[in-house]
């Protein structure tokens, strides 16, 4: 039987924790989901079993022989997250740490001179890990310019910069300031084209908790993301990297066999925790369509997680439960246009004559959770541009109901008049 995210919600929030309040503050609203979204309960008492565990992987008794196998099962699972049959996958300290890791082995491990490719759209993970080490491998930074009025970066944007001296290039999957997404496979095309053994990574940390990820179509060489904001927890990240990539020289240990990417002993927790989290994609992906197959039903879990925040958002916008949408308040700047369809489960706006801090503090006060994104190291290549100091960043994730909403628009509505 074939269903939706709404009409099984009850179901959906009761597998995370604090869904509708804080240890702190109480009931609320949580908008807030592009800055860490909730954790699953099952990550929660996945951490706690794995924390009392003082056996590692490799020893020679049943402990560490389960945690071993827990592992490889934990890698599985991760690539059929990813739709990823080759390469190899492995957890780093965090999504940030493991870009700069790929990012610089490829810069150093590409031929000499040549340029690294990437773009204003993207977060100072990527765009500083490029720079820094473009520098030290000899090779120019080239960045192309994301379109302002519509908070992304496609084809058009990355082909003038593209040449056959371009050696590595980053993509953004999806922007945490805008909350547009990007054509991660169709850019990558662009520079396969023009420059065949460019080596190509991404930064899929906001995108991954919104459905749709799928390796084998891209044609790149890593992907990266952060599980916290993918219902897991703080602590690791995760990379998938190509064969190629995975030979060329990196940080390890002198005579390590197979020269391995990770770096001393990992948290067998973190490879558990999100074995639990595509298990939840998979309960999901069950509970919407009539897949049978774990891949399938990750499939279309993303499928309905995107409905159910396109439906989310067009109501942010447009209005619902008699409240007045974003789109009709005439003090309110939604930033990268109303109907855009790159759009992520994210609003991010101003208020006219009224400093964002402020917005963000009286919704606080009506229970609402969501982020001031300031014109700094983190967003100021986006909000500059656009002559803004700050803006209020609302994100949703499917687990979030169109009453919440709601009650957003109403709150919005006192805060504006």
């Amino acid at each position: 039987m074939i269903t939706t995210v709404e009409s099984i919600m009850d179901e959906v929030r009761d597998r995370f924790c604090l869904v509708d309040s804080c240890p702190d503050q109480g009931a609320r609203i949580f908008f807030e989901n592009a800055g860490g979204a909730l954790t699953l309960k099952s990550v929660v008492e996945t951490t706690a079993q794995y924390a009392a565990i003082p056996d590692n992987q490799g020893r020679d008794n049943p402990a560490s022989q389960q945690a071993g196998s827990m592992i490889a099962a934990s890698k599985d699972s991760i690539r059929t997250f990813l739709n990823a049959n080759g390469g190899q996958v492995f957890v780093g300290e965090s999504g940030t740490e493991l870009l700069f890791r790929l990012i610089s082995a490829a810069c150093l491990g590409t031929p000499k001179g040549g340029e690294v490719l990437g773009s204003t759209l993207e977060h100072p993970a990527s765009r500083s890990a490029c720079i820094r080490w473009a520098e030290i491998a000899g090779k120019s930074y080239v960045s192309a310019s994301h379109n302002d009025a519509t908070g992304t970066v496609g084809v058009e944007d990355y082909l003038p910069h593209i040449t056959a001296d371009t050696r590595v290039a980053t993509i953004l999957h999806t922007s945490p300031v805008t909350g547009m997404s990007v054509d991660v496979g169709a850019i990558a095309k662009a520079i396969r084209d023009v420059s065949p053994d460019c080596i190509i990574i991404v930064d899929g940390i906001q995108h991954a908790a919104h459905g749709g990820l799928d390796i084998d179509a891209y044609g790149i060489d890593g992907y990266v993301i952060s599980p916290y904001k993918v219902f897991s927890r703080h602590g690791y990240g995760i990379a998938w990297i190509s064969d190629r990539l995975a030979a060329m020289p990196h940080d390890t240990l002198i005579g390590a066999p197979n020269a391995p990417w990770e770096l001393g002993t990992r948290d067998a927790g973190s490879y558990a925790t999100f074995s639990d989290v595509v298990g939840y994609f998979e309960w999901l992906g069950g509970r919407v369509s009539n897949a049978t197959t774990a891949r399938d039903k990750v499939v279309a879990a993303g499928h309905a997680i995107t409905a159910q925040e396109n439906a989310l958002v067009d109501a942010m916008l447009h209005g619902v439960g008699g409240e007045t949408g974003l789109a009709d308040m005439p003090e309110i700047t939604v930033i990268g246009g109303i109907d855009n369809p790159h759009r992520e489960g994210l609003c991010s706006i101003v208020v006219k004559g009224q400093p964002s801090g402020d917005v963000v503090a009286k919704l606080s006060e009506n229970g609402i959770r969501v982020h001031i994104r300031r014109a700094d190291h983190y967003s100021g290549n986006i909000l500059t541009p656009l002559g803004l100091d700050s803006c209020i960043r609302v994100s949703m994730c499917h687990y979030n109901t169109k009453q919440e909403v709601q009650a957003f628009l109403k709150a919005m509505k006192k805060i504006v008049s």
